[in-house]
């Protein structure tokens, strides 16, 4: 097999144009287009660090006929509907991945979903946007396709050790994403996008003879003797397999005090807390990209800060989260009664506003473990968002400041307009916080203003609170077994369990607790 490696260094123009694009690989590598087989696009990454904004982009000619997997790699799903069961409680990433791959295994999948599919779960966003009206079964987090569904859809992950993950990037674009998101060295699907392709994974489910119910709310466990048999919904329905995916995302603390009721082991782990930091796109092009104007080419930029803080001696980390270009931000309460905020962008990002969570690392010893044990950072979470939502009105409003005026502590200022639906509040957000929490923010803001100039300023304002970043819980389970620690034949999954961040990392790690509950089934059978 012959092909040659070609990276090279273009303008957004050539870069981000098929065409152009071509001709330039072909010119590089020296060959003309009838002698290519096929081209490859492996990476396209932004270079921002020169006067001029350019593109690396690297790929592979293929001279001969290339590898199957490499033209078009798709993933097949054999009719199961006999096949030994395993219940999935939960159809965001972690559990529909691994359900999908439950089916290439030869298991039957069982997804019980507390939620809407993402057709009616639409209904429930606008009540809560236009009506401040929460579900808490359906809502920004909780439907069809988990709080990913309606968000950046970003497709990036730092921990590449726990799966393949050009094989979740694959599998998504089978099911309608762009065949763009294998090479861009930051893919994003988008909000707008998402829904059809989470649609398609579950028809792919179906098809291959698995189920996947909604309204389905999981109010029991059964155990018998130690091992998981199946759960119990809120509507008196059991049902029961080999084994219990528990893949419920990181803000369903139902299920987490219903571990915690039942006395099967959680703990308390680190998590992060803060507010969503909104921008003009403009401004934050401007810094990042040099120019007054990024043209048609660019996509709306980004940015990632982190800074160090210490306050009574103790040092803590302050960072951007989650970081939406082009994009707006949700109200993402699961709960009368709270006021949470997230972000999330079209696939386009071509909203005027920037987002980024910016947050306070929180760690064991911030929280009350005595009073609360492993439940410790969820009341955190629960006693922040509460007193944002008293601040704010007791609405969606959420509480919000200009980010100037906040790191001077002064108050006054009117509101900037956003990107927020429900409206913003007017407050002191330094009153919101705990001292340490907003010593830490206004240290991290002044840090940031240093690092990209023209960012800390009145033209930003800051909004409440960013904290759902993860889980505040762990559920632990075996290294090489990814049981439970002291129940048999219940996996905890994704982020709700604390072993994942994000889509991709979900998805993979959904992935390995199907490859494990499939081994065990077949050593037993």
């Amino acid at each position: 097999m012959r092909k040659k490696e070609i990276e090279v260094v273009l303008s957004p123009e050539v870069a981000y144009d098929n065409q152009l694009l071509e001709r330039e690989l072909l010119k590089s590598a020296g060959v003309k287009s009838e002698d290519v087989k096929f081209i490859h696009r492996i990476k396209r990454s932004i270079d921002a660090r020169g006067r001029s904004v350019q593109l690396r982009v690297r790929a592979d000619l293929y001279l001969d006929n290339p590898p199957a997997d490499v033209i078009s790699p798709t993933y097949s799903y054999s009719n199961v509907s006999n096949a030994p069961k395993v219940i999935i409680v939960g159809a965001g990433p972690a559990g529909l991945f691994a359900a999908l791959r439950a089916i290439e295994l030869g298991l039957k999948p069982i997804v019980l979903e507390r939620g809407k599919d993402v057709r009616a779960r639409r209904r429930d966003l606008a009540a809560i946007n236009k009506e401040h009206v929460v579900n808490p079964d359906s809502n920004y987090c909780f439907g069809e396709g988990g709080a990913g569904t309606y968000s950046d859809g970003k497709l990036y992950t730092r921990s590449k050790k726990r799966g393949d993950l050009q094989r979740i990037l694959q599998i998504l674009v089978q099911h309608g994403a762009t065949s763009d998101i294998l090479f861009d060295a930051h893919p994003h699907i988008g909000t707008n996008k998402l829904p059809v392709i989470i649609s398609n994974i579950r028809e792919s489910i179906i098809a291959a003879g698995g189920e996947v119910l909604f309204d389905k709310r999981v109010a029991d466990f059964i155990v018998e003797q130690g091992e998981m048999k199946g759960v119990v919904t809120q509507d008196g329905q059991e049902y029961t397999g080999e084994s219990v995916i528990l893949a419920t995302g990181h803000s369903a603390r139902d299920i987490f005090e219903l571990l915690h009721q039942k006395g099967i082991t959680i703990e308390a782990k680190p998590f992060a807390m803060g507010v969503r930091a909104e921008h003009q796109q403009r401004l934050i092009d401007k810094i990042q990209y040099k120019c007054e104007d990024r043209g048609g080419w660019l996509p709306a930029s980004s940015y990632a800060l982190v800074h160090q803080t210490v306050y009574n001696n103790k040092q803590r980390g302050i960072f951007s989260f989650c970081m939406c270009p082009g994009g707006f931000i949700v109200p993402s309460a699961t709960a009368p009664g709270e006021v949470v905020v997230n972000g999330m962008s079209p696939s386009r990002r071509d909203s005027r506003y920037a987002n980024s969570g910016i947050v306070v690392a929180i760690e064991l010893e911030d929280m009350d473990l005595k009073q609360y044990g492993p439940l410790a950072g969820l009341r955190m979470q629960q006693a922040l968002e509460q007193k944002a939502c008293e601040m704010a009105g007791g609405t969606q409003k959420a509480p919000a400041q200009l980010l100037e005026d906040f790191t001077r502590q002064k108050t006054g200022g009117a509101l900037l307009e956003t990107s927020y639906q429900p409206g913003l509040t007017p407050v002191d957000m330094n009153q919101l916080f705990s001292p340490d929490m907003a010593y830490r923010l206004r240290e991290g803001f002044k840090a940031f203003g240093g690092k990209m100039r023209g960012y800390l300023s009145n033209e930003a304002q800051i909004i409440g609170v960013e904290s759902r970043t993860s889980s505040p819980v762990r559920i632990p389970r075996d290294r090489e077994t990814l049981e439970h620690v002291q129940i048999k034949n219940l996996y905890p999954c994704g982020e709700g369990a604390g072993y994942a961040g994000g889509i991709v990392s979900a998805a993979m790690d959904g992935e390995r607790c199907a490859e494990m509950v499939a081994a065990k089934v077949k050593r037993v059978i």
